[in-house]
């Protein structure tokens, strides 16, 4: 049987198939052989938009398989939804991520954000933090975003004011954009279809509203997928999270990929001070006089506990 070898990158994911765009442009619907890990742990979804692949073509069928997935620079990686012992891949070799909220409609999850940053962190990639929908927010959701931007901002993610549908800063977003392949995500409803078709028109990506029963978003985005920006770069556009937990990380992941508290971690007393009980902590005393978010704390000290708790039930499962 006669092959022929190409590379090229997944363009996107649907299920057991993988669009996989060539070098010359050239877009093939591909399967994968064998079983890829990550880790030594199980994942849901072993292919991810953005891997580099190696392609074998059925030279006779056109057939297209994934024989092999180059090196990753950097993915983003949570907890399985619904297999909660696995991982799933959301993106690989991404150059930034931006991060799409709102403070109301619906309502802000503060916590998310946090717990997102978690999963950037690790891999050094940056993350832009945009709230949306400005054009609906009254005088105390205002004074809720400068309160977040005074959160975020000092410690290196800049924060955004957007609203899809008037314009405001959306230009300024697409400057961020700008020659980047960047990684989409946020929540069901906060508008970030709305939002990435007012930055490139032409997608006409599917946009739902808000249930009026619950108040959530509902998801409109149901694969991962990248697309191509007519002003340089691209946009990977993922189903909207509900939650996020991670059973890929140890406690001390949690402590130091919260990156102001280790920052000052070599003003504790103890090398692998959690920031919770021990003396002489730089940590606590830095959220006593005020230079850290009291909020991140309190955040921090809930995934913390989610982590060590699932630690625990993972080791003491067989017994």
């Amino acid at each position: 049987m006669s092959t022929e070898i190409k590379q090229g990158v997944v363009i996107k994911t649907t299920g057991s198939w993988y669009a996989v765009r060539l070098d010359d442009g050239e877009i093939l619907q591909s399967r994968i052989v064998g079983k890829f890990r990550l880790d030594g742990k199980s994942l849901t979804n072993p292919v991810a938009v953005g891997d580099d692949v190696k392609l074998s073509i059925n030279e006779k069928s056109g057939d297209a398989t994934i024989v092999k997935i180059e090196s990753r620079r950097n993915y983003v990686i949570r907890q399985s939804p619904r297999k909660k012992h696995d991982l799933h891949l959301i993106a690989s070799n991404i150059d930034q991520a931006v991060l799409v909220m709102t403070i109301s409609h619906p309502n802000l999850k503060q916590g998310f954000i946090d717990r997102f940053l978690l999963m950037t962190e690790p891999h050094d990639i940056p993350v832009h933090i945009v709230f949306n929908k400005a054009d609906l927010y009254e005088e105390e959701e205002f004074a809720m975003f400068l309160g977040l931007q005074d959160i975020y901002d000092p410690i290196g993610y800049k924060t955004y004011l957007v609203s899809a549908q008037t314009g405001q800063g959306v230009d300024e977003i697409s400057a961020v954009l700008k020659d980047k392949i960047t990684l989409t995500g946020g929540q069901s409803g906060v508008g970030k279809s709305t939002l990435i078709n007012a930055i490139q028109p032409y997608l006409d990506l599917k946009t739902s509203v808000l249930s009026d029963h619950t108040g959530k978003g509902q998801h409109t985005t149901t694969f991962a997928e990248m697309f191509a920006l007519d002003f340089g770069g691209h946009i990977i556009d993922i189903p909207g999270i509900k939650t996020l937990s991670f059973n890929n990380l140890e406690p001390m992941d949690v402590t130091h990929n919260f990156r102001e508290f280790f920052e000052l971690s070599p003003g504790c007393k103890f090398p692998n001070c959690t920031h919770r009980n021990e003396p002489k902590c730089a940590v606590h005393a830095a959220i006593e006089d005020g230079t850290l978010s009291e909020l991140r704390y309190l955040n921090y000290i809930k995934i913390l506990e989610e982590v060590e708790q699932q630690n625990y039930w993972e080791r003491h499962k067989h017994f």
